[in-house]
């Protein structure tokens, strides 16, 4: 009976590991913009500030945060009002179905949206930011969708690039339906599309890959599956605690965390990442 116990607790904690893997809770599902024309979409890419020249960036690209599994819109202002004080132009993308549906659907989206952020804005190329899934999200777009000639830096938070064991351990204790989530199915460490996505060099074109993990991040699993092939160019690694050896941060704690901001920062600057330890 303690066995069946322990056995069953597992499995409710591997189930709602899926319903935190981005910022915990879920939310009603929402659709994905359906075209440029969109009146949704048009008021959806209203940003909050839009200055002409940006005082905080050298590119002048426009920003857009990529939300993860389940990231509703709100969730993500901390991080959106901290680029936005610092002069940055920032759309956020809140991913269609919450990113429950096909990781490639949320890709061609993104395309969509942030070929709308290009038209309004005139910038030739956009800065992704992508935490959890938002970043497989973002690289299924720079590999398949066009991407490769419209983003300039790429910034992942937390991102599974190699799957989690909590995805695993969902698809295990639910006899293989990852809880009925696409996207929980395509995060497994050893999945089909995870094997595409990476076959070939994991940096593509130009695009400059910021790779940014915690030690203590409780969902992606080993933290280094976030990380890709330096090897491949145009991609940094790093570990916040290689710096910041004091500092807790859980996988959530990735958007909101000052001196996770500070690395942020410094890739969309092109500069070295020197995290600011002190940041609150």
């Amino acid at each position: 009976m303690r066995g069946l116990r322990r056995a069953l607790a597992a499995a409710v904690a591997a189930t709602s590991a899926l319903a935190i893997l981005s910022v915990g809770g879920v939310a009603p599902a929402q659709a994905a913009p359906a075209s440029h024309e969109s009146p949704a979409l048009a008021a959806s890419l209203r940003p909050a500030r839009a200055p002409a020249s940006p005082s905080g960036s050298t590119s002048g690209d426009p920003v857009i945060v990529v939300n993860g599994l389940f990231g509703v819109g709100f969730a993500y202002e901390p991080l959106v009002a901290r680029l936005r004080a610092d002069g940055y132009r920032v759309w956020d993308f809140e991913l269609p179905t919450l990113g429950t549906q096909d990781i490639r659907l949320s890709a061609q989206a993104l395309d969509a949206f942030a070929d709308a952020v290009r038209a309004q804005t005139g910038a030739a190329k956009v800065d992704l930011v992508g935490h959890s899934e938002g970043g497989l999200v973002s690289r299924a777009y720079v590999k398949y969708y066009g991407g490769a000639a419209e983003v300039d830096s790429l910034i992942t938070l937390g991102t599974p690039n190699y799957g989690t064991v909590a995805a695993n351990i969902a698809r295990v204790f639910t006899l293989g339906t990852c809880v009925g989530i696409t996207a929980c199915q395509q995060m497994t460490i050893g999945s089909s599309f995870l094997a595409d996505l990476n076959a070939g060099d994991d940096s593509i074109g130009t695009v400059a890959y910021t790779n940014i993990a915690t030690v203590w991040d409780e969902l992606v699993q080993p933290y280094t599956n976030s990380f890709l092939n330096a090897a491949d160019g145009n991609i940094a690694n790093r570990v916040l605690q290689s710096q910041c050896f004091l500092r807790v941060v859980g996988h959530l704690g990735l958007i909101v965390d000052g001196a996770v901001y500070s690395g942020v920062e410094d890739a969309l600057e092109k500069q070295p990442i020197r995290f600011n330890c002190f940041a609150l």
